[in-house]
């Protein structure tokens, strides 16, 4: 099930974020965030 969140980021970020999308790494902002945060945790629980 996926949640709806609702997030404030620097705009150098978001500047980053949409440069990055026209990479067609990733098929939106939402599934930018959901694949950053997943390797995150996943890194925290390797250490």
């Amino acid at each position: 099930m996926k949640h709806k969140l609702s997030i404030s980021i620097n705009e150098d970020v978001l500047m980053k974020i949409q440069e990055r999308l026209k990479t067609r790494d990733f098929r939106n902002q939402s599934h930018l965030f959901e694949v950053a945060a997943a390797r995150m945790l996943e890194d925290e629980d390797g250490q």
